[in-house]
């Protein structure tokens, strides 16, 4: 189903419509299934392009290079996909990007829409958080509870409307009001677990949660709270009499100051929100080390110990065949941080083997045998790298393919996933192509082929953007 933009006047992607354009701007501009799309007529004169540039905030470089017959152009790192609807008219689109939180209406200009774009919360918590927990000084401003998110603004009591905009809604500003109560105002919403920014908007005007001391910079000279809503509580029984218990792990460095529990009348806890993976943990109670009694699960420390563990999401099963005669076994990768001391494999019928918890994504490792490192023998991907690591994807939702070059000695591909590393990820040869399954956060990814050295685009991909030294960088987009 269509959903369109009914432009009276518009501010929405840093666009401002103005009532003097003489052209029907509603029939320029509108959204479409995740996508920005424009028509753009050959007849229209010099001044009425300038207008439209203007008006749109598109570059003026789009009516030079629109008509040439091009499927795709890049100006200003933007790649517009070209359509041609009639000899003289096209129609140019780009991927829908949500509107910065910072932008509102104004007197004079007012923002009409498909409210359908914004009617349901967007679940797209940030991949690279490991853990995070919050810090309200008022305890009612925020409860997450059977994934219910509850909300709550104090005081205003003259405002004629309040409403929640944040990452969970694309930032839309035509929701509901939030519910006013005598003491404040509150919303509910279905949230999945994760980290999420938002601010309230108090009869127009754009805050922060004033009672939320977690905020991050929202580049428009201001700032956008942050809230975690919870998938685990770490839990302490007993120690009563302790003055004060500290979480530390693996997912905050080992911190030893910074995640204080609170007192119960059980013992202590601290709800957190963990990213899926396997994580390490123990307990300083008074400034003694403790591991979690309650729970059976640990990990060799490497300090002639233990940690507890706690593991969230889906296994995987590493295995390396034969070396029956090892006397250990043992797997280090970038999902323990390298640690030779602390995953011990078990022999079976045809080798060792381990189960790991991952969250999905891209990961390097080896094996050490009786202390010598090793890359796995059965797995032909592996990072182009000096070191010979294993590379494997954990629920990969992308596999890049690169047709022909049946005489190159080594494919590799990288790109924005990889910082760039020229070390990336060698791809395998299998029927008749290079390939390589991979793991991609959604949005946008740019990469590149390295073929036995020579840097080359996607030849079966025609969607690019400029880069800094002007050789282009091949151009996907990954549906959340």
């Amino acid at each position: 189903m269509k959903r369109k933009l009914i432009i009276l006047g518009l501010v929405l992607f840093g666009i401002v419509i103005q009532a003097k354009a003489q052209i029907d701007l509603s029939k320029i501009c509108r959204l479409e299934d995740g996508k920005l799309y424009f028509e753009l007529d050959k007849v229209w004169t010099e001044a009425e392009k300038k207008e439209i540039s203007r008006i749109f905030d598109l570059d003026s470089l789009l009516f030079a290079e629109v008509f040439k017959g091009l499927p795709f152009i890049t100006v200003d790192s933007t790649t517009w996909e070209i359509k041609v609807l009639e000899p003289g008219k096209v129609e140019i689109s780009k991927m829908f990007a949500p509107p910065p939180p910072s932008l509102k209406t104004t007197g004079n200009s007012i923002m009409i829409m498909d409210n359908a774009w914004f009617d349901k919360p967007v679940f797209q918590p940030r991949e690279d958080i490991v853990f995070g927990v919050n810090e309200f000084t008022d305890r009612r401003a925020f409860s997450y509870n059977d994934s219910i998110a509850t909300f709550f603004l104090a005081d205003y009591p003259e405002a004629r409307k309040v409403q929640l905009s944040g990452s969970f809604n694309n930032w839309g500003t035509l929701q509901p009001s939030m519910i006013k109560t005598d003491s404040g105002w509150i919303q509910k919403m279905n949230l999945q677990p994760g980290r999420y920014e938002y601010k309230f908007i108090v009869d127009g005007s754009w805050m922060r949660d004033l009672n939320n001391k977690l905020k991050e910079d929202d580049t428009y000279g201001s700032f956008n709270s942050v809230v975690y809503c919870y998938n685990y509580v770490f839990r302490l029984r007993g120690y009563q009499q302790a003055r004060t218990v500290i979480l530390s792990g693996s997912f905050n460095g080992w911190n030893e100051k910074a995640l204080k529990m609170k007192k119960t009348a059980e013992g202590w806890e601290l709800p957190v929100y963990l990213k899926d993976g396997t994580h390490t943990y123990k307990f300083i109670v008074d400034k003694q080390w403790v591991r979690d009694p309650d729970n059976p699960i640990q990990l060799i420390d490497g300090n002639d110990d233990y940690n507890s563990v706690q593991a969230i999401g889906d296994t995987n099963v590493f295995h390396l065949n034969g070396f029956k005669d090892a006397h250990e076994v043992k797997l280090a990768g970038s999902f323990n941080a390298w640690n030779p001391d602390e995953l011990f494999m078990r022999r079976d019928s045809s080798g060792w083997s381990l189960p790991y918890v991952l969250a999905k994504g891209n990961y390097e490792y080896k094996f050490i045998v009786d202390g010598q490192w090793m890359g796995d023998p059965d797995n032909p991907s592996s990072a182009s790298n000096n070191d010979g690591n294993s590379f494997m994807a954990f629920k990969p939702n992308y596999v890049f393919e690169l047709d022909s070059f049946p005489d190159a000695r080594e494919v590799v591909v990288t790109g924005s996933f990889s910082n760039w590393s020229p070390g990336s990820y060698r791809m395998r040869r299998q029927n008749g192509k290079w390939v390589l399954p991979i793991y991609l956060s959604p949005g946008k990814t740019t990469y590149k082929f390295v073929v036995d050295g020579n840097w080359i685009l996607d030849p079966a991909n025609a969607l690019w953007e400029e880069n800094e030294y002007n050789t282009h960088n091949s151009l996907l987009w990954i549906e959340p």
